[in-house]
């Protein structure tokens, strides 16, 4: 449970942070998409979210430990970057 906790802190905080700031709401709402189920539409709970498995793998290869929960800041600086990189 706590990771979820976690999780939901960390939503909650970048809220906040993209309501101050709309490019940073643009660049995390397009990440949020790219990261997205295939076919997420045909399933429930009927939201766009990304599969477990590879959330869990995306943590571990970054973090060493897939029940981590990135910083705020690595979230933010990854949005940002792959704007700035990938032109998007």
């Amino acid at each position: 449970m706590q990771a979820s906790a976690s999780w939901s802190a960390l939503a909650t905080r970048l809220t906040l942070r993209a309501i101050v700031n709309p490019r940073l709401a643009l660049d995390l709402a397009r990440l949020a998409w790219s990261f997205r189920a295939r076919d997420w539409y045909r399933r429930p709970p009927f939201l766009p979210l990304p599969p477990r498995d590879y959330l869990r793998w995306r943590m571990f290869t970054a973090y060493g430990d897939e029940h981590a929960v990135p910083p705020l800041e690595d979230v933010v600086r990854f949005a940002r970057w792959r704007r700035e990189t990938m032109h998007l």
